[in-house]
């Protein structure tokens, strides 16, 4: 049974509805008979998402990491569509650096990943408290965001942060509203998203398609979990909990940082890790 708040006629937000799992996720809804807002910063691709999608979507352009448009979106859409009862804030990018390189960088990470979805959040969910309808929000995390892989720094303060948000959201959503509006942080795998094209050509074996994600995400929900955690081709709950277990351990038993990345902990996070 899918969630009250995903019913036909209903209005849902996806930003960052342009490609991959947003794009899944608004094609998914309409066919549901949804009225889905797709919005993107890429005109173009935001075009083409909205003629795929056919007569229950509406497209409009938008840069999430400014606050002011996307306040405007809210206001238009309030004003020339109509209460919303699904908000999804996926928009995401990459490829900001570590922690002393790229500002610019960092800039473009945070303000996307991290403060497109607070404003976004904050843009549209108090009239959803404020009605008396279902509600429903969904942030896009990422396992990078807990196991904090070394690399791309940037993004992982992004996605912590989006999963800390997404945390507090869904606490002062229970108390205000009682479970009418609920929010849920999706976790997504390795997914061959318009990210990943950027890096491989063609789908890789270990990973799946944004459809998938969506399964999962659908299943989640109407279950009413919070954590919509999500598989790939290459690596089994079991390991990811394993390495959030780990990654939790470090604070626990006083060992580095990262440790799973040091050569000194090699063995021990190797004998730790499910066999087989």
């Amino acid at each position: 049974m899918n969630h009250p708040a995903i019913a036909a006629g209903n209005i849902a937000v996806i930003i960052g509805a342009a490609d991959g799992i947003g794009l899944a996720v608004a094609q998914r809804l309409a066919g549901l008979g949804m009225i889905v807002v797709l919005a993107d910063r890429d005109a173009d691709k935001l075009s083409a998402a909205r003629d795929a999608i056919g007569g229950n979507a509406v497209a409009i352009a938008t840069d999430v990491s400014d606050r002011d448009a996307v306040n405007a979106l809210a206001a238009h859409v309030s004003q020339n569509v109509g209460p919303v009862s699904v908000l999804m804030n996926n928009a995401g990018t990459g490829r900001g650096g570590n922690a002393y390189s790229n500002p610019d960088g960092w800039d473009r990470v945070i303000g996307t990943n991290l403060m497109g979805v607070a404003y976004g959040v904050q843009a549209f969910v108090p009239a959803m408290v404020a009605g008396d309808a279902p509600g429903l929000v969904i942030n896009t995390g990422s396992k990078q965001g807990i196991t904090q892989p070394p690399g791309d720094t940037a993004y992982n303060v992004s996605k912590s942060g989006v999963k800390a948000l997404t945390e507090g959201l869904a606490h002062s959503l229970r108390e205000e509203t009682q479970g009418r509006v609920s929010a849920h942080l999706l976790v997504p795998g390795f997914t061959y998203t318009g990210m990943m094209k950027a890096h491989f050509g063609t789908k890789p074996d270990g990973a799946w398609m944004p459809e998938e994600v969506v399964d999962v995400m659908m299943a989640g929900i109407s279950r009413g979990d919070f954590y919509l955690w999500c598989l790939d081709n290459e690596t089994s709950r079991e390991v990811d909990n394993a390495r959030i277990l780990w990654s939790a351990g470090d604070i626990t038993e006083n060992r580095p940082a990262l440790s799973r990345w040091y050569t000194d902990y090699k063995q021990a996070f190797s004998e730790f890790m499910p066999k087989g």
